[in-house]
């Protein structure tokens, strides 16, 4: 009867002072159904370490064994050990207990207060505005032995309270702290909470300030954090490169201008701008929209207007500032009947493809500014135009249009140092986007960059002075299929 009971035991298992429980717990123990693994812990599970199974039970066991505990300081914010293993805990003593895996650090302090919130058990964990005090204590220990967060990150998630709901938000944060700070005895750690905070609303000094995200915001121009690390992700992937250099062969007007058709003509069709190969090249000839497609064909126009424009294909940015500029005017030139999508000017509301948003609309200034440092730092021509890329597009600053805009930046950069520039044709569009997808959605640059070299390889075959001689090595590359109809060719000569 005893061992069927056993069967069905809880994973944790913990001393009694019953005596009747404590003899069943070391039946249990003697009859091998149950082992101990720390003091006054036992468990179920004869297969997992000790080390994981207190990881995984570790807020259930501080509620059982020290009730009252508040998790705090670092701990109220990560919910998690430290790489190397610590917990922080506010406790009636200081101490260091030592579990398997796991060293929890209880530091003597005030008792649990009205905010602060019921975890697991009898565990309590410190609300917001207390554990940012608390943060600000003085530590002696650094990185993973600190019981606090670096300043950095304090900043970083008071700049991310404005980011959501705005500076009304983090005023009051700071007058419930003041509140906070007077019932647990922390006078200093607000004042230093009410700098940053100031500092953060310009009210103060913004060099008061450590972290890069929290002094963008101060500035005027916060950023996304998140989007700047994937950039550094394809910056340094592609920094370790080498790339062909494809010289570019349409060196004559005309030939210049043939190949921008077919540009201008794919870069539209790939986003939904579908019209027939006549059709598009009777808009481009005679410089008239159709009257029932208006909007459309001065897509297609406009595009054209920049992308055969050898003056304009050799204009880059040389500034953060100067990349904004590019890019609005040549917005305002690429949709310019389009006036709901308000071309020229960033977007005023969130956008998003499938379950992927792009940068929110408060940070797309900053996000584009922040990332002007790994553009300057890139030399080769391949490597600007593969980088602007995926920055226009993975910020999605425009509510249209995003898409021609990036690969018009792209070819710009190509253009400008000689190189042969890229047409994404309709039966690439699935390799496009996967790559785009994988870089995005995996931090995997690499599958992004070779869908890049296979375009520009293809786009170097396309070349001439004639549009009938460009248009047959285009048909026998497969580019007027669909993606599920056929592959892309490289025509060789």
């Amino acid at each position: 009867m005893e061992k069927k009971k056993a069967l069905h035991l809880n994973e944790i298992i913990y001393a009694s002072r019953d005596s009747i429980e404590s003899r069943r717990i070391s039946n249990w123990e003697r009859e091998g159904l149950i082992r101990k693994i720390a003091s006054r812990i036992y468990t179920s599970n004869l297969e997992d370490t000790p080390e994981e199974i207190i990881q995984r039970n570790i807020f259930p066991i501080l509620g059982n064994l020290y009730p009252g505990a508040i998790l705090s300081h670092r701990s109220a914010f990560e919910f998690a050990p430290t790489s190397n293993g610590q917990i922080f805990v506010t406790y009636t003593y200081t101490k260091k207990v030592k579990l398997p895996g796991i060293t929890i650090r209880f530091m003597e302090g005030a008792p649990a207060i009205k905010g602060d919130t019921s975890f697991s058990g009898d565990l309590m964990v410190s609300h917001r505005e207390r554990a940012l005090l608390e943060n600000l204590q003085v530590s002696r220990q650094t990185g993973a032995d600190s019981k606090t967060l670096a300043y950095p990150q304090i900043e970083e998630k008071l700049e991310k309270i404005i980011h959501v709901n705005g500076e009304k938000e983090l005023n009051a944060v700071r007058d419930r702290a003041r509140e906070v700070s007077e019932e647990v005895g922390m006078p200093k750690e607000f004042e230093k909470l009410n700098k940053i905070i100031s500092a953060l609303l310009t009210t103060r000094p913004v060099k008061e300030l450590k972290s890069p995200v929290a002094t963008a915001r101060a500035k005027g121009n916060p950023y996304d954090p998140a989007r700047l690390q994937l950039f550094e992700i394809l910056f340094k992937e592609l920094k370790q490169q080498e790339f062909k250099n494809r010289e570019e062969q349409n060196i004559t007007t005309q030939s210049y201008r043939n190949f921008a058709f077919y540009e201008s003509y794919f870069s539209n069709y790939i986003e939904g701008t579908v019209f027939e190969i006549d059709t598009a090249k009777q808009i481009i000839a005679t410089q008239q929209p159709l009257a029932a497609r208006n909007e459309d064909s001065h897509d297609v126009l406009g595009t054209y207007q920049l992308v055969s424009n050898k003056l304009e294909m050799k204009i880059l940015p040389f500034s953060p500032e100067n990349l904004i500029e590019i890019l609005q005017y040549r917005h305002a030139i690429l949709l310019s009947a389009r006036e709901d999508k308000k071309p020229g000017k960033f977007k005023d509301k969130n956008n998003q493809a499938g379950d992927t948003s792009f940068v929110d609309m408060e940070l797309v200034r900053g996000t584009l500014m922040q990332s002007f440092d790994f553009y300057k730092a890139l030399t080769h021509p391949f490597a600007k135009a593969a980088y602007i890329m995926f920055v226009v597009s993975e910020v999605h600053p425009f509510l249209d249009g995003n898409g021609r805009m990036a690969r018009v930046m792209m070819n710009a950069e190509l253009s400008s140092g000689g190189h042969t520039k890229i047409i994404i044709p309709t039966v690439y569009r699935e390799d496009y986007l996967g790559g785009l997808r994988r870089l995005s959605r995996n931090d995997d640059p690499k599958v992004y960059i070779r869908m890049l070299e296979r375009a520009q390889a293809f786009s170097h075959t396309i070349h001439g002075s004639e549009m009938e001689v460009m248009e047959e090595t285009l048909r026998k590359s497969n580019v007027f299929k669909e993606s599920a109809e056929g592959v892309l060719k490289i025509v060789e000569y």
